[in-house]
């Protein structure tokens, strides 16, 4: 496993770096757990040992030691810049995308980032030849387990704010993200490095598409392709040709940005009744004039506390709100206490923290109206969204009602054929999905309940 050192991946520019060595398995870990391993030079080594390397391309094989910043200043006249990239092994890092860019002076974190949940991250990947004398070729770059990937319970060592092991473990959720570096003349062709994404409640990470970026010194620097996340793509200086030459001046730092979805378990269920009726169901027959209740009921099925729960409801249109009839039903509200405002039916209404197994109902009344109703039966979809972080589901309730409109034919004259046959009318299913304000849009019409929304 590799070390806990929390880093910048910051260029230490300047250094004359060689590599090559032999009996190296073809793909390795970047921290040697395969056999054989990888062995590590301070710039120091690595310059006086240049003559045993040849020309093969090694990447990201220099350790800094303290000793080298004085070797370094004593045999080239300039400073070697303090980066805080002090072990090249830990190649990949991940950072919470603030918007702000402070180069060199941005913290990326290279073992364990804290995943919150609707937050984007970039993961940076760094790849130095670390050899002068060669150029590497087909170099390509690949991050695995970017996109979709649910996240597994492991044991994770615990860090201090330094980024150092504690020597305390913890049982959480996780997505190991794994960055790779190939390149067809380099020894080893393949090796890897990585981040874990931890949480205390399942999740999974999103690739942002689009968000792949190469940045050098070189022409080649901008946008990558998306295959960067499935088969890997090529980088390089001059061009994406996979020429990547040796030095710091050659280095690459190739960045996507991914953002964390917690997979909350719970479930929202919406029933019906006719007003003075007890029964909940699941669609109720009506006529214009009536006025039907409705019920959201939202439940944590998981073991974890669920914070800052907002519910919405979407009515269609011929079902008209009325105002000030919602009413929460739960611990803190156990007869059911009437709202002072109409939050459900607008931007949606927080309803607060929830543990496990805990739930909340709320009930509103509505009176059915014809704005726009079609001649024969009509079905009036009611739509209500649950949302936990940013994760959101919904589910359904339906008024069936008839609209009877005057469509007798004219009688045909003697002789003549009726052209068309009466009709009552087509059925019509009204219903609005769009959510705004507080819960995230659903996307499109969904007749299967409690469909998952993003």
């Amino acid at each position: 496993m590799k070390n806990a050192v929390k880093t910048t991946l910051a260029v230490v520019a300047g250094a004359t770096a060689v590599a090559g060595v032999a009996s190296i398995p073809a793909i390795v870990s970047a921290w040697g757990d395969s056999a054989g391993g990888r062995p590590t030079y301070s710039v120091q080594e690595i310059n006086e040992k240049m003559s045993d390397f040849g020309n093969t391309p090694l990447f990201n094989s220099i350790e800094i030691k303290d000793s080298d910043y004085d070797w370094y200043k004593t045999n080239f006249g300039e400073e070697l810049t303090k980066g805080n990239l002090r072990h090249e092994k830990n190649f990949v890092g991940a950072r919470e995308n603030t918007g702000v860019n402070a180069g060199p002076n941005n913290v990326w974190d290279g073992n364990n980032i804290t995943a919150e949940d609707g937050k984007t991250y970039l993961v940076r990947l760094y790849a130095h030849n670390n050899n002068s004398n060669s150029v590497a070729e087909n170099t390509t770059v690949r991050f695995q387990d970017a996109n979709n990937v649910a996240s597994t319970l492991e044991t994770v060592k615990l860090e201090d704010e330094n980024g150092y092991e504690t020597g305390e473990t913890k049982q959480m959720q996780q997505v190991q993200i794994n960055g790779f570096i190939t390149s067809s003349n380099a020894n080893p062709n393949e090796y890897w490095d990585y981040v874990n994404f931890n949480a205390d409640v399942p999740f999974h990470l999103e690739y942002v598409y689009g968000s792949a970026l190469l940045e050098n010194n070189g022409a080649a620097a901008g946008k990558l392709s998306d295959d960067i996340i499935t088969n890997g793509t090529l980088i390089g200086y001059d061009a994406l040709d996979g020429k990547v030459p040796g030095c710091y001046q050659y280095a690459n730092y190739v960045s996507i940005q991914v953002k964390v979805v917690y997979d909350y378990d719970f479930t929202i269920e919406k029933k019906v009744r006719l007003a003075g009726e007890k029964e909940w169901k699941e669609s109720v027959d009506a006529k214009v004039g009536d006025k039907v209740e409705f019920q959201i009921k939202y439940t944590n099925t998981s073991d974890k506390q669920q914070d800052n729960v907002v519910i919405k409801d979407i009515l269609p249109s011929n079902l008209r709100y009325v105002a000030g009839s919602t009413k929460i039903k739960n611990s803190n509200h156990p007869n059911g206490d009437t709202l002072d405002h109409d939050y459900l039916v607008t931007d949606g209404q927080k309803v607060g923290n929830y543990g496990p197994g805990a739930n909340v109902r709320l009930m509103f009344t509505a009176e059915v109206v014809d704005d726009n109703l079609a001649c024969g039966k009509n079905t009036l979809v009611n739509w209500a969204q649950a949302g936990v972080g940013d994760t959101t589901i919904q589910d359904e309730a339906r008024v069936v009602l008839a609209k009877t409109c005057d469509t007798t034919p004219e009688t045909p004259k003697t002789g003549e054929t009726p052209t068309a046959l009466p009709t009552t009318g087509p059925e019509a299913v009204a219903g609005g999905v769009i959510a705004t304000g507080a819960i995230v849009t659903a996307a499109g019409y969904y007749i299967a309940s409690r469909r998952q929304l993003r």
